[in-house]
């Protein structure tokens, strides 16, 4: 062991002066003492990272197919109108007239209209002859232009009980004339039946 290091510092001498060796070997010893001392603030915190480049692949440009939009085609709107209410015009009865002679066992004008199959015109003859009774019973007073539903209220207030008699009639002959609906034999047959049960209530005797 000592040999070997003889020979050791004998060959090192022989390649650098042993004053330089002192002096290196006094240097790193003073290194090494103010490390110690100045320990940890010499030593850094974070060491660097050294991080190899990523290989990323190239993007391909991106291959697209043009659109085609289709032309929209919407259904034309079409608006309502928007149509005033009218009220319906009033129902006027028809205009009073002096009634025939009738023989002794013949038909009236409103049953020969209704043989011959007139029964909107035989209607409204039974009409005129129900104004006619109310005025001859001074139930009503005779007035041009009077309608159906001023009639049945003058009339309801002198006589309550013809009310639904003439309201009847008065629909009936609205249907027929007004609503333009065609006229039947029911027609005539209800209006002679009415015309019966208003000489009842006005007379207590039925019309001949």
């Amino acid at each position: 062991m000592s040999r070997w290091w003889t020979e050791t510092v004998a060959a090192l001498g022989d390649v650098v002066p042993l004053p330089l060796v002192a002096l290196i070997l006094l240097a790193v010893a003073l290194l090494a003492a103010l490390g110690w001392y100045f320990f940890p603030a010499w030593v850094p915190r974070r060491l660097p990272r050294f991080s190899l480049p990523r290989w990323r692949r190239p993007r391909l440009p991106r291959f697209r197919l043009p659109r085609f939009r289709l032309p929209r085609f919407r259904l034309p709107r079409f608006r309502r109108r928007s149509r005033k209410r009218t009220d319906p015009p009033p129902v006027r009865l028809p205009a009073p007239r002096t009634p025939e002679p009738v023989p002794a066992g013949g038909l009236g004008p409103a049953d020969r209209l209704a043989a011959e199959g007139r029964y909107a015109e035989a209607v409204r003859e039974r009409l005129r002859e129900m104004v006619r009774l109310l005025v001859v019973r001074q139930v009503v007073e005779p007035r041009p232009g009077l309608t159906v539903v001023e009639l049945t209220e003058a009339a309801a207030r002198n006589r309550p009980q013809v009310r639904p008699t003439l309201h009847a009639a008065g629909a009936i002959f609205s249907d027929l004339w007004y609503a333009q609906r065609p006229a039947t034999a029911a027609h005539d047959r209800r209006m002679r039946e009415l015309a019966t049960d208003l000489s009842r209530e006005l007379t207590g005797e039925e019309p001949r």
